[in-house]
């Protein structure tokens, strides 16, 4: 089973969600639409953080 993380949250999501950006090729799945704002705002910060 594939488990996706919440890069702002760090919460272990056990689907993808509707919550989700699409950045540098690569898609990030949000718990909430708040994580998926805060990381729409600074993406560069949190891609940083999970390198």
């Amino acid at each position: 089973m594939t488990e996706y993380k919440d890069v702002i949250c760090r919460m272990n999501l056990k689907k993808k969600t509707k919550n989700k950006s699409d950045k540098e090729g690569k898609v990030y799945y949000f718990c909430s639409p708040k994580c998926k704002e805060k990381f729409d705002k600074e993406p560069e910060k949190y891609i940083k953080l999970v390198g």
